[in-house]
This record gives structure tokens, sequence and C-alpha cells, in this order.
């Protein structure tokens, strides 16, 4: 693991997580969550963020998958946030729009240690497979509070819910790659206030 790299655990009455993330990477990643839909999401903020990523989760599947997913959320957010330490030299700043056969989804993001999720996407499905879409939405929401990510996800097209939701993660993880990465202009903090 590189220098900006973490590894978080969390344990509840509903799940256990462990997440290993490496910023600094190459798109690596083993993903189990129990919910398959996830794990193909989760696999593609790995493949396209060039992050390293090892997520491990068990949880009430029995319930449904609302704990693990938005778990997973809160200990990824946690691990972004302890990768980047104090932001010195990174980008600061995403913006990406993957397309996914007819849909695209706009991903812009600022990590600036504000939290804050303007989720604009509208899923024609309750479900997809297993997966209940509503926690697309939980899951952001989890993640963005706990790295202190600004986060807009905007439907710019789409009819089909699994496009839909992959065009947004996908774009998500470049963004994301984007501003997590260092820009050797400098080494500061890329805030006039000169903390983040």
């Amino acid at each position: 693991m590189s220098n900006r790299g973490a590894k978080i655990s969390r344990q509840t009455a509903e799940t256990t997580i462990v997440v290993e993330l490496d910023i600094d990477g190459s798109g690596v990643c083993e993903i189990s969550t129990g919910v398959g839909f996830f794990d193909h999401m989760l696999s593609h903020i790995a493949r396209h963020g060039y992050f390293n990523l090892t997520v491990q989760a068990n949880g009430d599947l029995e319930v449904d998958a609302q704990h693990t997913v938005e778990d997973v959320g809160i200990v990824l957010g946690q691990a972004l946030q302890e990768a980047v330490g104090d932001k010195r030299g990174i980008a600061r700043f995403g913006l990406a729009a993957c397309p996914m056969d007819e849909a695209l989804v706009i991903a812009a993001l600022d990590f600036a240690g504000r939290a804050h999720l303007s989720y604009q996407l509208s899923l024609p499905a309750p479900r997809v497979g297993q997966f209940d879409t509503e926690l697309v939405r939980e899951f952001f929401a989890a993640l963005t509070a706990n790295a202190g990510i600004s986060l807009h996800l905007t439907q710019q097209a789409g009819v089909n819910t699994h496009h839909i939701i992959e065009s947004a993660f996908k774009s998500f993880a470049r963004a994301l790659d984007q501003a997590t990465r260092l820009d050797l202009r400098s080494e500061d903090v890329p805030s006039t206030k000169g903390r983040l």
C-alpha cells in the first residue's frame, strides 16, 4: 500500500465491514458484500478510479441490503478521508461524464471537507436483480458524509436503470480519481483558507 492508503473496519450488530483502499493503485479490487449488483458497482469505482480496493462485508441480508450498502458507504468514505490526509497537493475538484449506452450521468465533486450530496437520478425500476435501487442514494449519502465530499450526480439521459446506475458509479470514479490526483504545480492545500 502506498502512503496514500487506509484500512478501516466497522462492526455493529447489523454489519461487519473491512475496507482497504490505496488511492495510488492500478484498479485492482477484491469485493465481497453478498450483494452481487453492488459488488459490480464497487468494482467500477476501483477500476475506473485506478484505486486498489478491498471490501469485505457481512451484513444482515436476511433483512435486506440497506445496512450493508449504507455501512460500506460509511467505511469507504472514512477510508477516503484518511487516505488523502491533509489534502496537500491534491487537485481537489473532479468532473466526469461516462456514458453507458443510452444513459449519461455527470459527476462533479469537491474534496473540500464539507459533505453535500445533490442526487438527481431518476431510476425507473425499483430493483436490479435483488438490489433495491433506492440504495444507490443511501450509499452516496453515507460516502459523502464520511469522506467530506461535495458531490453532484446529474442524470442527462437514460431509460435503463442498470445503465443509469452504472454511468453514475463510473462517472463518480473518474471524478474522484481527478480530485485525488497530486498536482505537481503545488504542494500546498488547494484552498485560500490554507486548510480543507
